[in-house]
């Protein structure tokens, strides 16, 4: 497959297949934000809300993978910026709102945390299985894959506050989670921002060259 690693190129998404499992995953996606929000609220959970944005920001980003596809370097670059950017602003909001939180800890519902954290990683599971056979490829596909990946990360993480919570019967271990993928968020948004305008300077490099020959 054109774009795998040992290959010079990188895959661009323009496969049938990959559309079709993107198409999946962003209904997957959409489907778990309400889902663990609406949970996230119940249970007065800060670490199931910051998983239940990353969601949200999944299926959308991955509505703009879809759109450009098959565009020019600079459209599928401005792609991966602008979900850099998404990620990045989603990090600092969780950040934020869980250092807020530190001044009024309320002790979330274990219970509800774990069983919703749990149906989430099993949709992420899905979701990275369904992607895995193209996570190698240009920053826009790259940050499809990297997004899914936070995902099975984050709600494992959440299980892991749910039984703290449980365990200690404080918010911290919640917060703590929370804090932690805020810090995903913002690591993710770094390694998207730097692909994209690798690819954009190499694009340009090679432009003058292809008009020279």
């Amino acid at each position: 497959m054109a774009g795998c690693c040992g290959h010079d190129a990188k895959f661009d998404g323009v496969s049938d297949d990959y559309k079709r499992r993107l198409w999946l995953v962003i209904a997957l996606n959409a489907t778990m934000f309400l889902v663990e929000m609406t949970a996230g609220h119940l249970a007065k959970s800060q670490a199931l809300q910051a998983d239940a944005l990353d969601f949200l920001g999944d299926a959308l980003t991955y509505g703009i993978s879809l759109a450009v596809i098959g565009a020019s370097i600079r459209a599928r670059t401005n792609a991966a910026m602008f979900k850099g950017i998404s990620l990045l602003l989603m990090g600092l909001w969780v950040l934020g709102s869980t250092i807020y939180r530190v001044f009024y800890v309320g002790v979330p519902e274990a219970q509800i945390m774990g069983l919703v954290g749990f149906l989430a990683l099993l949709t992420n599971l899905a979701s990275v299985l369904i992607l895995v056979r193209y996570k190698d490829g240009d920053a826009n596909v790259r940050s499809v894959w990297l997004c899914s990946r936070n995902d099975a990360i984050g709600n494992v993480a959440v299980m892991f506050a749910a039984f703290g919570v449980w365990g200690t019967a404080t918010g911290w271990p919640d917060l703590i989670v929370a804090a932690i993928m805020a810090g995903l968020f913002l690591s993710s948004a770094f390694q998207i921002v730097r692909q994209a305008l690798a690819e954009r300077r190499a694009a340009l490099a090679h432009a003058p060259a292809a008009m020279a020959e």
